[in-house]
C-alpha cells in the first residue's frame, strides 16, 4: 500500500475505534466482537508505530475507552487512575514482556489470573466503612458516583473489620451466566430489551437509577487490584490478595505465581483450557508483576501501566454439521429456532447447539438442516454459529424456514410489522402463561397491586395459578396461602385477596388490555371499547367491523378476531364472565370536544395533574393520547424537565402547551 492509502487507514481506523469504544464504554451495545475492536486497535498501532509523524495525543492508542456521564449519579474524581492494560495476542508477545521486566529486575514473581469480563469498579474504605464506589469513566481523571448500587451487590462489603485508615481497591462488577440468563428471561416477559451479553447486562446494571434493580438482577464482583492504602503495607500483590480474603472480600478467583515465561506461557494455557467451566465469562489472562516497588519503578504510560499485561485469546472456530433445527416458544410468544450439530468441543467444553435467533439470520447465513457450519467462541460462553461451509452442502439441502404454525399451541404464528421475530399471539398459549399473567396484573390492565412479577411466578410453579382465571379463585386456597406465606402472612393476603375483588367492577377495557392480545395495548383496548361498549359485542364483530375502529389496522384486527372466534379465547372469557368480571365499558367516545380529532403527548413532571389524569383529561374532551411524538402529533403537553419529547417537537415544529394551556383551552 502506499503511503498516502496507509495514511487514510490510520484516520478510518480512528474514526471506527472511536465508534466502538463509545458503543461498548458508554452505551454497553457493541456492535463487533471484542476480538474485531482489538484487531483493529493492533492493525493502527502498527501503522503508527510505521509512521511516527501521524501519531497524535488524541488517537485510541493514546488514551483509555470510554467517557464518564451522568447517568447513575454524579461524576467523581479519581484518586488513582483507573487505566487499562496493554493487549498482547502471542507468546512471543508474552515472553518479550517477560523478558524486559527480567532484564530490569533480578528473579521477579508474576501473577497470572483470570481476566474478568465486566465494568470496572473501584471502592474507597474511610476507618473500613464504604464511602465511595465509582466506575472507571474516562479512566484518568473522572468516573460515575454508583455507591448506592454498588451496596447492592453481594461480593462488596459495606463495612471492613480492623482496616487501615484509608484503603481504594479495584474490581470487576461481573454476571453470572445464571443470573444474566434469568434476568433476560425477565426481560422478555416485561417485554423489554434483551441484553446481547452478561457484560452488557452488568454494565448497563450498575448504571441504573434504582438499587432496587440492581439487587434483583443479582451482578456479582471481583477485586483484582490495590489502587491506594494508608495506615498499612504491602510489599506484594498476593500479600494484598490474602489480606482481602482474610476480611471477607473476594478477589480473583486460582492466581498463579510464576518466575519463569515458560511458567508463565502454562498458567495462560491452564486458564484457557479452564475457561469453558466458569460460571462467568473471562476475556483474557493477566500477566502482572507481583512487587509492588517494582511496579513503581516501572509506572505507566498515559493509557497503560508497564507492569502488566492482558492475553487475548483467538476465538476458537471449528466445523460441523446440523443435523435439526428444533423450534421453542418463549414466554412472549416469540419463536426460537436452535441448531443441533453434531458434538465438539470448544473452550474445554462438548458444545451441540447454539441459538439461530430469527428467519432473517437464517436467511442471511443461508442455514439448512444438514449444512456443515463454523462454531466459535470468542472468549464467552455461548457458542455461536459464524457462517456456513457452501461447498459442502449436501444435494437436496434447502435453507430453512420456520414453519407459520406454533409448536407449542398449534396456532397459526405471525411476523408483526418492522420485527424480525416470528412470535404466537396466542394469549392462552401454555408456553405464554407467566408473561400473559404478568401482563393481566399490570397497571395499564388490571392494575392488581400487590401482584409483582415473582408472586406471580411463584403462585403458578406452586400450582395455584394455571390461567388468569384462576386468580380469582385464590380465595378458595387463602388457608394454603398464609401457611406457604405466598402472598405474605395472613393480613397482607387478605389485602390482595380484596384487590382482586374489587377488579372485578373494573371497566372492560381494563380486562381487554389484560387479556394480551397482540397490538392491543392500552390506547387500543380503550377505543375498541368506545367503538363496540362491550366485549359481546366485539366477540360478534367481524373483522372488517373491527377495522372500522379507530388506530386498528389489519394485522391488529386479524389478532383481535382470531383471539375472540377461538375456542380459547371463547372459553378464556366465558370463565371471567362467571367469575363475576365486568364485560362492559363505562367509556363514550367524546364528539364536539375541544381536542376531538386531535393526538396529544405528555412528557415531564405537570404542576398538579398526574400524567393518567391529564391523560383521561384530554381523552374527555375529545383528544388521542400517544407515547411518543411524531409528524402526526397536534400537541405536546410539557411539564418540568420535558427531555427529548420537546425537543423532538420543537424541531417539528409542533405546538407546545402547558396545563394551564390545556385547562384554559377546555374551559374556554
Amino acid at each position: 500500500m502506499s503511503k498516502e492509502s496507509d495514511y487514510k487507514r490510520i484516520e478510518q481506523l480512528r474514526g471506527e475505534l472511536e465508534h466502538h469504544s463509545r458503543l461498548y464504554y458508554d452505551d454497553d451495545a457493541p456492535e463487533i466482537t471484542d476480538y474485531e475492536y482489538d484487531m483493529l486497535m493492533r492493525e493502527l498501532r502498527g501503522l503508527e508505530e510505521k509512521y511516527p509523524e501521524k501519531v497524535t495525543d488524541t488517537s485510541p492508542t493514546k488514551h483509555v475507552g470510554g467517557t464518564a456521564k451522568r447517568k447513575a449519579g454524579e461524576l467523581v474524581r479519581h484518586n488513582v487512575p483507573m487505566l487499562s492494560l496493554q493487549d498482547v495476542f502471542s507468546k512471543e508477545e508474552v515472553d518479550a514482556f517477560v523478558d524486559d521486566i527480567k532484564a530490569k529486575f533480578d528473579d521477579p514473581e508474576f501473577v497470572v489470573e483470570y481476566k474478568i469480563d465486566g465494568l470496572s469498579m473501584s471502592l474507597r474504605y474511610d476507618n473500613g466503612k464504604l464511602v465511595m464506589a465509582e466506575t472507571r469513566g474516562d479512566g484518568i481523571e473522572f468516573g460515575e458516583d454508583v455507591t448506592a448500587n454498588a451496596k447492592q451487590i453481594s461480593d462488596v462489603c459495606p463495612e471492613i473489620k480492623d482496616a487501615p485508615e484509608y484503603l481504594e481497591i479495584r474490581g470487576e462488577v461481573y454476571m453470572s451466566e445464571t443470573d444474566f440468563e434469568k434476568t433476560n428471561e425477565l426481560q422478555e416477559i416485561l417485554g423489554k430489551k434483551i441484553f446481547a451479553n452478561p457484560r452488557n447486562c452488568a454494565a448497563g446494571t450498575l448504571r441504573q437509577l434504582d438499587p432496587e434493580i440492581v439487587r434483583q438482577r443479582g451482578l456479582s464482583m471481583f477485586i483484582f487490584n490495590l489502587q491506594q492504602v494508608r495506615g498499612m503495607e504491602f510489599d506484594t500483590h498476593t500479600e494484598c490478595y490474602e489480606y482481602l480474603k482474610s476480611k471477607g472480600i473476594k478477589v480473583i478467583d486460582d492466581y498463579r505465581i510464576c518466575h519463569t515465561k515458560d511458567e508463565v506461557w502454562d498458567a495462560i494455557n491452564a486458564i484457557g483450557e479452564n475457561r469453558g467451566s466458569l460460571s462467568y465469562d473471562i476475556d483474557g489472562a493477566v500477566v502482572k508483576l507481583n512487587s509492588y516497588s517494582q511496579r513503581e519503578q516501572l509506572g505507566a504510560t498515559a493509557k497503560v501501566p508497564r507492569w502488566a499485561v492482558a492475553y487475548k485469546y483467538p476465538p476458537e472456530e471449528k466445523e460441523s454439521v446440523i443435523r435439526d433445527i428444533e423450534l421453542s416458544v418463549g414466554r412472549t410468544g416469540r419463536i426460537n429456532p436452535t441448531a443441533v450439530f453434531d458434538p465438539i468441543r470448544l473452550c474445554g467444553t462438548s458444545v451441540s447447539r447454539a441459538t439461530l435467533h430469527n428467519q432473517d439470520f437464517i436467511d442471511e447465513l443461508g442455514i439448512g438442516i444438514g449444512d456443515t457450519v463454523i462454531v466459535y467462541k470468542s472468549g464467552e460462553i455461548i457458542p455461536k454459529i459464524k457462517g456456513v461451509v457452501k461447498e459442502k452442502r449436501p444435494e437436496g439441502c434447502e435453507n430453512y424456514k420456520i414453519p407459520d404454525i406454533c409448536p407449542a399451541c398449534g396456532q397459526k404464528t405471525y411476523r408483526l410489522l418492522d420485527q424480525s421475530d416470528i412470535r404466537c399471539i396466542n394469549p392462552v398459549c401454555p408456553a405464554q402463561k407467566v408473561r400473559s399473567i404478568i401482563n393481566f396484573v399490570g397497571r395499564d390492565a388490571m392494575d392488581l397491586k400487590g401482584f409483582g412479577d415473582i408472586a406471580i411466578t411463584q403462585l403458578i410453579e406452586k400450582g395455584y395459578v394455571k390461567d388468569i382465571g384462576d386468580l380469582y379463585r385464590l380465595s378458595e386456597h387463602r388457608d394454603e396461602l398464609i401457611e406457604e406465606g405466598l402472598l405474605g402472612r395472613e393480613k397482607n393476603t387478605d389485602k390482595l385477596l380484596a384487590v382482586l375483588e374489587e377488579s372485578k367492577t373494573k371497566s372492560a377495557e381494563h380486562l381487554l388490555t389484560g387479556l394480551g392480545i397482540a397490538n392491543v395495548g392500552k390506547s387500543a383496548a380503550k377505543n375498541l371499547m368506545m367503538h363496540f361498549h362491550d366485549i359481546d359485542s366485539l366477540k360478534k364483530a367481524s373483522k372488517e367491523d373491527i377495522m372500522n375502529v379507530d388506530d386498528i389496522g389489519d394485522i391488529s384486527a386479524e389478532c383481535i378476531f382470531s383471539f375472540m372466534q377461538s375456542n380459547a379465547g371463547e372459553s378464556l372469557i366465558s370463565d371471567l364472565k362467571n367469575l363475576g368480571l365486568r364485560m362492559d365499558s363505562d367509556l363514550v367516545k367524546v364528539s364536539g370536544g375541544v381536542f376531538e380529532g386531535k393526538t396529544l403527548c405528555i412528557t415531564g413532571t405537570l404542576p398538579t395533574y398526574s400524567r393518567k389524569d391529564m391523560q383521561n383529561l384530554i381523552e374527555e374532551n375529545g383528544g388521542k393520547v400517544t407515547g411518543s411524538v411524531s409528524k402526526k402529533t397536534d400537541y405536546l403537553v410539557a411539564g418540568e424537565a420535558a427531555g427529548s419529547k420537546l425537543t423532538k417537537a420543537t424541531d417539528l415544529g409542533i405546538s407546545i402547551l402547558t396545563e394551564d394551556d390545556i385547562v384554559k383551552m377546555i374551559n374556554n
